[in-house]
């Protein structure tokens, strides 16, 4: 077994998705904190900045909160201690990556709100483009901000709707006319959980069902983690109100009259999502592995030994390898106990590579003609190391087929795909790469197979194709609201 010296974490070359949230209302009062816990446990791949949790109890004072979040995993955050303090049987929660405002504590949600009509706690996963226009008419009618996320921006835009409208519901959808962008919204007010996406449906949001209680979360495998049975998505531009009284009605009013106008983030079939998760009806495994079939179909090579990087990679090679005939086998051993950190490494050491994430298997390489399968190449900081360990190990070629297409453009909806400079697939050829990265042969998933393995859902491929769903803004959104 070679050991290379690659970067810590193999993700700085990946792209990375804003946040997950979760939210619970158990109608017969139980208390719902540990259970939000186990629920951001399972979406702790969506983010690993920061997390929190806000709770409620329905039948206590209205209105009084009981919140925690700080920097870090979940298991950094919580402890045992906290916990105990988290009594409630309505709760929200959430884990965050930043791709628009800083990380800092301050930035970390569920936000919560106290206001003339009482209280909210909000959970948002997704970018919006219009966030700048809408904080500058806030600011000059004399809102203040606490933090530099555009999550605060629509929590402002709810609780003012709120003073006119007769309920919170409707003061969501009032505030939804006004957003522009990727949203994913589970909002808890002190009788009422709520969940709301945005009529593109960017980002994923399901609804689940635990005995008396009703679970709103980002993906699937969050409510398998917890015992809970999905009952079904929530649609592109929905709006869910769980009660006591009611248990789930829905707002279907900004629902799009044309489904074709509908545009699911790809990149959640491709990466984002935990291979386990169902992203509206389509299994993400499924997904990867037809990705897979079809680089195999319209990519063939001759070759040995099928392999996939870890660990979206993996699925897609297993597809490429039913598809091809060729032999699917291990190459990667991937050290689990390397995680995040707090200190990370400057770009110049990134690409300089300190590798102790991934290990290659010798025995399984050694002599064959390799096809690897990754999921993207972005900045291509990392794909030349991982051919290169390849060729350490004794492999005699090494293919590399992406079970995406090339990167061409930023993303503004909640994805941190760099400026068009940074993407290594601008102004180059795929010949260009495949020199740069070292490899024998490369090739990438055709654009029109997208939407076929997304099981024919219209997808959103802006960043690959420059056609946006939604226009973009003309000034860039990404990095910080701070002006």
């Amino acid at each position: 077994m070679i050991q290379t010296d690659m970067d810590f974490d193999i993700r700085a070359d990946k792209l990375r998705e804003e946040c997950g949230v979760f939210g619970m209302y158990d109608l017969d009062g139980r208390d719902v904190a540990s259970t939000i816990y186990y629920g951001l446990f399972a979406l702790q791949h969506r983010g690993q900045e920061s997390c929190g949790i806000a709770v409620s109890d329905t039948e206590g004072p209205k209105g009084q909160v009981r919140a925690h979040k700080g920097m870090g995993l979940c298991s950094e955050v919580f402890n045992g201690e906290v916990m105990e303090k988290l009594h409630g049987n309505i709760g929200v929660g959430h884990v965050r990556y930043s791709t628009a405002g800083s990380s800092t504590r301050e930035n970390a949600q569920p936000l919560v709100l106290n206001y003339i009509k009482g209280t909210l706690a909000l959970a948002h996963n997704g970018n919006l483009v219009n966030a700048p226009a809408l904080r500058r008419e806030l600011e000059y009618s004399g809102a203040i901000f606490q933090t530099t996320i555009d999550s605060e921006v629509i929590a402002y835009h709810i609780a003012r709707a709120r003073v006119h409208q007769p309920t919170v519901e409707k003061a969501v959808e009032e505030a939804m006319k006004k957003l522009s962008g990727a949203y994913s919204l589970v909002i808890m007010s002190p009788r009422k959980l709520i969940g709301a996406r945005d009529p593109q449906g960017f980002r994923p949001l399901c609804i689940g069902k635990r005995d008396n209680a009703y679970i709103l979360a980002s993906e699937t495998c969050a409510l398998e983690t917890i015992g809970a049975e999905l009952v079904r998505d929530v649609e592109p531009g929905e709006i869910v109100t769980i009660t006591r009284e009611g248990g789930i009605s829905s707002n279907r009013s900004l629902c799009p009259a044309d489904p074709a106008k509908e545009a699911r983030c790809v990149f959640e079939y491709i990466y984002f999502a935990r291979p386990d998760s169902v992203f509206d009806g389509v299994s993400v495994y499924h997904a990867r592995k037809q990705a897979g079939r079809f680089l195999a179909m319209d990519s063939p090579v001759e070759a040995d030994l099928v392999v996939g990087v870890p660990e979206s990679g993996i699925s897609a090679a297993l597809g490429y390898a039913e598809a091809s005939g060729i032999p699917y086998g291990t190459a990667f051993v991937k050290n689990s106990y390397v995680g995040r950190t707090f200190i990370k490494p400057k770009q110049s050491s990134r690409e300089s590579a300190v590798r102790v994430k991934l290990n290659v298997l010798r025995e399984s390489v050694n002599g064959k003609r390799v096809v690897m399968i990754d999921d993207s190449i972005v900045r291509g900081t990392t794909s030349d190391l991982i051919v290169n360990m390849l060729r350490e190990a004794g492999a005699k070629e090494v293919h590399v087929r992406i079970s995406a297409p090339p990167f061409l453009h930023p993303c503004y909806f909640g994805t941190d795909i760099p400026s068009e400079d940074q993407l290594i697939a601008h102004n180059r050829t795929v010949e260009d790469i495949r020199r740069i990265i070292e490899a024998d042969s490369l090739a990438y998933l055709r654009l029109d197979r997208l939407s076929q393995m997304a099981g024919g859902l219209p997808v959103c491929a802006a960043c690959f194709d420059g056609r946006y769903p939604v226009d973009p803004p003309a000034e860039d959104i990404r990095g910080s609201y701070e002006r």
